[in-house]
């Protein structure tokens, strides 16, 4: 039996492989919406240019609603001898209104539908993630106004480097996030060009009005090549870059809860909400949320990697290799919203051992750059000869193991005669933390006044999208 989909060409069935290889229903299902809005700007369109009649334009339309309320209510049945959703939708659709049905293909092709589905979904998906980046950077901000002043050990190669806050560290992830919607926004700007009506590479002969569509389905125009808008991928490529580069960040924050959460570092605890027991250890408390988001990036660079592999041979126009576009983008950004969905939840729910961190801030003579700035300001000391007399200082210190400021002031004085007792002022972590008043500096004043812009922007942001 011959597939209705090939017309008079083929006169038999496909072999049972070629159909398990060739369906895609099984992912692409995920268009039904976004194809049935294609479908009904489509027809409408058709119907205007005089291409089919308003009769038939009509009933396809109230068909397609049906269709749209079957999916919806679940009781729609996917067939896989079918193959796509494009096609699962049509069928259904000749149940339903007959004959007509098949007039709704006219002068477009899976080709074009396909690519119009996929920018449609990705165009959502883009919106969707938008918001939940938007929460997570309020939750950042709320709580690095709460710890502006919170003292903790900044790090390099994991060693203590200097004193920051720990709010100076959340709004870290705050300009992170930041840019991650900005790269998600640029993707999403570039997408908004409207695929349909490049039927299958070469465009069409009918009459019709692509502005019309575009403008329907919210596009800021057609699509200016046919050839390159049925084989362009970028706007998938691009979403992906993004979304692996946002991944990245999530999981660096993730792998510092891990750390933080160690009785060794005993920075910050979650609670039962985020973490998960041994079966073997009564004792353990594991921060699996954290960690399930460290490995869940692997996915999402994978997915951009796949699709960067699978474009990197295609000639034009479209080639069947590219249906592996989709179950890999479909993972990889489930995956990510997943994430940040369970990030914001972590950062809601942890609770910082202010002691612990501030205790840890002062280790490892992590105060030594103020007090080589203190010899460069008070005693006009080149810092190349302050960074050396520090490093002094350090060495007997530790020598004795104590910390800096416990060294006395003879001490210091056998190392540089010059060095005052007001050298002490700048001998503790409150005072290095204050003391980093720079733009961008972890000074309590600077991590308060850029959390505060930051719920300002983002409460913008909700009411404008409300």
């Amino acid at each position: 039996m011959s597939n209705k989909m090939w017309g008079g060409r083929f006169t038999t069935g496909p072999d049972a492989i070629m159909e398990e290889i060739n369906a895609s229903i099984g992912f692409d299902y995920r268009f039904a919406s976004q194809d049935i809005r294609g479908s009904l700007a489509h027809v409408a369109m058709l119907s205007r240019q005089g291409i089919i009649d308003e009769s038939a334009a009509k009933a396809i339309a109230t068909g397609l609603e049906q269709v749209r309320t079957e999916i919806e209510a679940g009781t729609f049945t996917f067939s896989r001898a079918l193959e796509d959703i494009h096609m699962n939708v049509e069928s259904r659709l000749a149940e339903i209104v007959g004959p007509d049905a098949g007039r709704l293909h006219t002068a477009r092709s899976r080709n074009d539908q396909v690519a119009l589905d996929f920018r449609l979904w990705v165009r959502d998906t883009i919106d969707q993630l938008d918001e939940q980046l938007r929460d997570l950077q309020k939750a950042l901000a709320g709580r690095a106004l709460d710890h502006a002043g919170a003292v903790m050990p900044g790090f390099t190669h994991l060693q203590s480097a200097q004193p920051v806050t720990f709010g100076h560290h959340l709004m870290a992830y705050v300009e992170m996030l930041g840019r991650d919607r900005s790269r998600f926004a640029d993707a999403r700007k570039r997408l908004n060009e409207c695929p349909l009506g490049s039927a299958a590479l070469a465009g069409t002969s009918f009459p019709i009005d692509r502005d019309m569509t575009a403008s329907a389905l919210g596009f800021d125009r057609p699509t200016a090549n046919s050839l390159d808008s049925v084989s362009d991928r970028d706007f998938v490529l691009e979403t992906l870059s993004a979304a692996a580069i946002c991944a990245v960040h999530l999981s660096r924050f993730a792998e510092e809860i891990v750390l933080w959460a160690t009785p060794q570092f005993g920075f910050a605890t979650l609670s039962d909400k985020f973490t998960t027991g041994s079966s073997i250890m009564p004792q353990k408390r594991n921060p699996d949320a954290a960690e399930l988001v460290r490995g869940k990036s692997g996915r999402v660079i994978g997915a951009l990697t796949g699709l960067l592999i699978v474009m990197k041979g295609l000639p034009l126009a479209y080639s069947k290799d590219m249906q592996e576009d989709k179950e890999g983008t479909f993972d990889a950004l489930q995956s990510l919203s997943l994430c940040v969905a369970a990030m914001t939840g972590m950062v809601g729910d942890l609770t910082p051992d202010l002691k612990r961190m501030k205790a840890a801030a002062g280790s490892g003579y992590a105060i030594a750059t103020d007090l080589a700035d203190w010899l460069v300001r008070a005693l006009d000391m080149p810092f190349r000869d302050a960074h050396h007399v520090t490093g002094r200082l350090v060495a007997m210190a530790a020598e004795r193991k104590i910390p800096l400021e416990r060294l006395t002031l003879d001490e210091m004085q056998s190392v540089d005669s010059r060095i005052t007792a007001q050298v002490q002022d700048v001998l503790g972590v409150d005072q290095s933390v204050r003391s980093r008043v720079s733009y961008g500096g972890t000074a309590p004043n600077n991590v308060r006044t850029q959390a505060r812009a930051w719920l300002k922007r983002i409460a913008k942001d909700e009411a404008a999208s409300k």
